[in-house]
Formats: C-alpha cells, sequence, structure tokens
C-alpha cells in the first residue's frame, strides 16, 4: 500500500462481493462497451488487502440515461441507471478494484472525494491519470484505509452537476453500535435536461463579459454567513433523486435510533437541513469522530458530509434541505405512524433558531491530529469575479498558479485567505486537515473575506490538487496543486 491512513487499519466486518454494472437505457447514442481489459494506472505494485479484509470488485458503467425525478423525466449522465448512483459499501482494510466502463459520449474519470489513497488512482486528468476515453475502461485499485461517508463523482469539467456520483460507505467494524439503523440522505442542485447543460451554463458564464446569465437573483449577496449566493439558479433540488412534490420516504418505528449520513453532492448550493419535531446529534465530519452536538439544524457545504444520530418520533415529519440565497427547497418524508404528508413547500421552525456550521464542532479525541509546530506553511489567497468569469488561487487561474511544493514527513500548513465576497468549500485531496480547534476534515467552507489555518501531515507523495468544491469556480480556475518535492 502506498497511500496514508488516517487511521490503522481494521479488521474483521464482511465487504460486498460481485459486479455492480451500471444499465444502458440511454437517452443518445454511444459505443457499445469495449472487450478490452481495463487499463492500469501507472503503477503496478501489487497491492493487498488488509489482514482479515477482502476484495470488493465492481463495475461501475457510466451512460447517458433518462431518469424520473418524481413526475419529471430528464436527460441526464449517471451511474446505476439511476440519481444518485447505488451505494458501494465496503469495510475499513478492503481491496477495492473497481472498474470504469466509460459509456458516456465524452472522456470522464472518477474521483474517490475523501479517501486517502494512492496518487494514481486519485481521478484527476492531467495530474493524476489520463482520462477515460468513450469506449473505454480503466481499473481504480487501492485499499480503503478509513471509516467514513465519502461519495466519487467524475473530475472532468462540469460532469458533477449531472446525475454522476453516488455514496461510498466505509464500515468501522469497531465502532459501537450506538443506532439501531442508518440512511442515506444525498443533497444535490439540479438543472441538467431541463433545458440546458451545466455545460450550457459554464459556456454562458464565460462567454460574455457583461452579461448575467447565471439566472441568480442575488437576494442574499452579502447576507451573513456565507456572503454571496451561488452564481447559478437551479429549478429543482432533490433528496436522492427526487423532487419535494414526489419525495423519498424514510421508514421507521417511534423510539428507534437511526444514524443519518449526510452528503452534499451539490455543484453550487450549501444547504441548511433540519428534520421537522426533531433535533439531530452530530457525531462525524467528512469521516472523523466530533463530540457529540445536538442541533436543530445543520449547514452543510458542497463536498462535505455529515452523520448524525436521531431518535424518531411517532408520525409523518419533513426531512428538509434548504438552499443558502436561493429559493425552493428539497424534501424527504420520514414515516414512522400515520398521518398526512407536509406540502412540498411546508415551513419548519427548526430553521429560525441557530443553525449550526461546521466549524462550531470539535473534534474526538481519537481523531484530533497530533500537535505539532509547522515545518513549512504557504498561503492560498482565494480570489475571483463574475466578470469575466474568472476564479483564482494565488492571483492565477489553475494551469498559470505555481504549486505549492511540500517534503514528506512534513508538518505543514496552508494559511488561507478568502478575498471574495463568496463562501469557497476547500477540498484537499489525498490527505485530512485540522482546524485550529483540532476538527479533522478533508472539505471547509471558507466564508467571505475570512481567513483560517490548515495543517497536514505530509504522508502521502504525489501531485494532489486542491480546489473549490464549488464545480464552476474549480473549472473557472479556483485550484492548485500540492506537490512533493524529493527529500
Amino acid at each position: 500500500m502506498t497511500g496514508a491512513s488516517r487511521r490503522q487499519l481494521l479488521g474483521g466486518g464482511l465487504a460486498l462481493a460481485g459486479s455492480w454494472a451500471l444499465g444502458a437505457c440511454t437517452a443518445s447514442p454511444v459505443r457499445p462497451p469495449t472487450t478490452t481489459a481495463p487499463r492500469q494506472p501507472t503503477s503496478t505494485a501489487p497491492i493487498s488487502p488488509a489482514p482479515g479484509r477482502t476484495i470488493a470488485e465492481k463495475t461501475v458503467r457510466a451512460a447517458p440515461v433518462t431518469v424520473d425525478l418524481g413526475g419529471i423525466e430528464v436527460d441526464t449522465w449517471a451511474y446505476t441507471d439511476t440519481v444518485p448512483g447505488v451505494d458501494l459499501r465496503v469495510t475499513a482494510g478492503d481491496l477495492m478494484r473497481i472498474t470504469l466502463d466509460n459509456q458516456l459520449p465524452a472522456d470522464t474519470t472518477i474521483h474517490w472525494h475523501g479517501v486517502a489513497l494512492p496518487n494514481a488512482v486519485d481521478g484527476v486528468p492531467g495530474m493524476t491519470q489520463e482520462p477515460v476515453r468513450s469506449g473505454e475502461k480503466f481499473l481504480y485499485e487501492f485499499i480503503v484505509p478509513d471509516p467514513g461517508t465519502y461519495f466519487f463523482h467524475p473530475h472532468v469539467g462540469v460532469q458533477l452537476d449531472r446525475g454522476l456520483y453516488a455514496p461510498l460507505i466505509v464500515e468501522d467494524p469497531a465502532e459501537p453500535g450506538a443506532h439501531d439503523s442508518e440512511w442515506i440522505v444525498v443533497l444535490d442542485d439540479w438543472l441538467d435536461g431541463t433545458g440546458r447543460t451545466p455545460d450550457d451554463v459554464y459556456q454562458q458564464l464565460t462567454a460574455s463579459p457583461s452579461a448575467d446569465p447565471s439566472g441568480m437573483d442575488h437576494t442574499r449577496m452579502g447576507a451573513a454567513p456565507f456572503g454571496d449566493a451561488g452564481d447559478v439558479t437551479y429549478p429543482h433540488y432533490l433528496i436522492n433523486g427526487a423532487i419535494p412534490a414526489s419525495p423519498v420516504a424514510f421508514r421507521g418505528k417511534p423510539g428507534e435510533r437511526v444514524r443519518i449520513r449526510m452528503i452534499n453532492a451539490a455543484s453550487d448550493t450549501i444547504f441548511a437541513v433540519a428534520i421537522g419535531g426533531h433535533t439531530m446529534t452530530i457525531t462525524h465530519t467528512d469521516g472523523f469522530g466530533v463530540e457529540p452536538r445536538q442541533s436543530a439544524a445543520l449547514y452543510i457545504g458542497m463536498g462535505e458530509r455529515y452523520d448524525a444520530i436521531v431518535t424518531l418520533g411517532d408520525g409523518v415529519f419533513p426531512l428538509v434541505a434548504k438552499p443558502w440565497g436561493k429559493e425552493g427547497q428539497a424534501m424527504a418524508l420520514i414515516r414512522t405512524g400515520s398521518g398526512a404528508a407536509p406540502a412540498p413547500g411546508v415551513q419548519i421552525a427548526e430553521f429560525d433558531g441557530p443553525i449550526l456550521q461546521g466549524i462550531d464542532l470539535r473534534p474526538s479525541e481519537s481523531s484530533r491530529l497530533s500537535e505539532r509546530q509547522p515545518d513549512a506553511s504557504a498561503t492560498l489567497e482565494l480570489g475571483g469575479q463574475m466578470n469575466p468569469y474568472v476564479w483564482t488561487i494565488n492571483g492565477s487561474p489553475f494551469g498559470q498558479n505555481s504549486p505549492i511544493e511540500v517534503f514528506e514527513s512534513q508538518r505543514f500548513q496552508l494559511d488561507v485567505l478568502n478575498a471574495t465576497m463568496m463562501t469557497h468549500p476547500v477540498h484537499l485531496h489525498g490527505h485530512t486537515f485540522a482546524l485550529p480547534n483540532g476538527l479533522r476534515k478533508d472539505t471547509v467552507l471558507i466564508p467571505p473575506m475570512g481567513t483560517t489555518t490548515l495543517q497536514l501531515q505530509a504522508s502521502n507523495p504525489g501531485v494532489w490538487a486542491v480546489h473549490c468544491h464549488n464545480i464552476y469556480h474549480a473549472e473557472a480556475g479556483m485550484m492548485i496543486a500540492l506537490k512533493y518535492q524529493q527529500n
């Protein structure tokens, strides 16, 4: 194993086996499946699972599909013919052998968001691998080192703003069973197949220095705590691929303790999440344990993940995700008894009080990065503008800015300054970092004109992406390379 683990590899438990093949209900012609063996990453060193662990072999087929969002059919691109794709569940220490079968009419990759894996399988074209061409296959092979809630998606253009995402759940066999059941909640903003595509939107954003084609009403420009809203207006907001008019229903029993794994797969939207008539106890963020914190509502930025424990009441309750600075909402139902479903636009009292921000959490002792003075540091200044549509790190867009250089074994500090009036979710590939309060994450919201420091242990050599997880900002340049140097 060449990748770095955040925690000691764990034994025990059961891994999934078999094929995870994606269907081919296509909206447009695609090439037939290739019969050649999948390409391998450049590193060919043999990999074995951790002692006592197993091998999970899957085929992930990406293809154009027509999906039903709840009475609204859209043509999009997806994994497994569904939005989101079927969740992939393994146990820490398992060896994953995932073959990407690209039946899209475009190049693509898979990025394993939040996973500390070897550089060659991180899925960033031009940085860690060649893009997977239409009709080709590529084998991603790596040990899953750490338990947690993750997801996977492409790292090509603005493909994330289609239906190409799916949960990756890594079980911890040593974790005590503090819940009776588990739900996965995936949040998304949606426009693909509604008369425009994400590529259309990006081209419009970058085409004219004077127009404002985003459609944003900017009703909450400059408002606390996140400043300007995103750059794109979305007609729909989804929970597990469904609009509020035809919501997904989670079923349970009164008094049941449920672990809810929340993933924000949106491209341009921060959500506030709450459950009507309930309080959440937040237990994890980005896979790491936190000191349990009760809250009626929680903000979750693009690329962030939070786990919460909820004790269910008796009846029918709305699970609501409200987009920051935008109109509309996403909604699912929780059914534990009889009662009528709330209206799609239901307003719940949980949003009237304080809404928890992830930076207010404190790490559990087992999740803390050991205290150490940094050996070196670098500055990340986030900048950009709407007209022309260019977003930068350290004054230049990606490809024109200089990589951040780091040596293996260093304790490295990133001093982050957001010089814009918009919040940016900064995501670091291949590593996690510690915030000043010790909280461990891989994605963090940097507020307008805000500063923070991120400390990481340089233990996973390669060239890694650091970028804003607003996918339009990343595509317009808000990315930089973290590059290991030879000692």
